[in-house]
């Protein structure tokens, strides 16, 4: 399934009773050292163009790239960035998947799991995962698609809150200021 996004949704925050506090997470890695930078954003409204905060955690150690079982190298870096959070954390973004197919879980599901289920976690990748069960989200002019998971929360109310992330382009500002943050731009 596809969603297109309204242009109109793009440039103007929906009005909202609830004040949230959703982090968007990346995670960059240096292999020559073993390493890795993991950062994030907090914004309290979906359509935020601009993070109310902005932290990064270095990490040592890390687990070497295992295919299939992504989690393990992630999930520690993502709990060590959480736990640094200056602020409530009541919606997770992460750069990937929550599931990778019906009943197969994803990095952002086992931080759900880790997180005993009580914060949503919403997986945002740019590729899809074969045979995954991401619904696509274009926005802006892009033809290419960001393929999303979530767990924890409806899908279409999920969808709802994707129409008014702020930003013209296919990457929505603040997941596009979270990846430059972990690459140490």
């Amino acid at each position: 399934m596809r969603v297109r996004i309204p242009p109109l949704a793009l440039f103007h925050r929906q009005p909202t009773q609830e004040v949230v506090t959703i982090i968007a997470t990346d995670i960059g890695y240096n292999e020559e050292q073993g390493t890795a930078l993991a950062a994030a954003v907090a914004f309290a409204h979906w359509g935020d163009a601009v993070a109310a905060h902005e932290w990064t955690v270095h990490i040592e150690g890390i687990q070497p790239y295992e295919p299939g079982a992504f989690y393990k190298r992630e999930l520690p870096c993502l709990m060590a960035l959480l736990d640094a959070a200056p602020c409530p954390v009541r919606t997770v973004i992460v750069d990937g998947h929550t599931w990778l197919g019906r009943g197969q879980p994803g990095l952002g599901k086992y931080l759900y799991d880790e997180l005993r289920e009580l914060v949503p976690v919403i997986g945002i990748a740019k590729r899809a995962f074969h045979q995954g069960c991401a619904f696509e989200l274009l926005r802006g002019k892009s033809s290419n698609p960001l393929h999303v998971t979530v767990a924890g929360m409806h899908e279409v109310t999920l969808q709802g809150y994707l129409h008014q992330l702020h930003g013209p382009h296919r990457i929505p500002t603040l997941l596009k200021r979270v990846d430059a943050m972990s690459r140490g731009r």
